[in-house]
């Protein structure tokens, strides 16, 4: 599994499939010079998620504790 599927199924994973939705479907989570980022349907900006897996994983669980577009 790549890196960015493993990000994915953590969105999954964390949101539930039921929260996720098609916003979890057309998600696109990319890596650039800033490290990876996610950006969701009817959003401007991507949300950026940090240089490694983990850390893009802490600041999804950040993200989705506050109920930032998501579930």
């Amino acid at each position: 599994m790549n890196e960015r599927h493993e990000i994915n199924g953590y969105l999954y994973e964390l949101i539930g499939e039921e929260g996720c939705g098609l916003a979890c479907d057309n998600a696109d989570i990319f890596y650039d010079e800033n490290g990876w980022n996610l950006m969701l349907e009817g959003f401007m900006e991507p949300w950026k998620l940090g240089r490694t897996v983990e850390e893009a994983k802490t600041r999804l669980r950040e993200y989705a504790s506050q109920g930032f577009g998501m579930a």
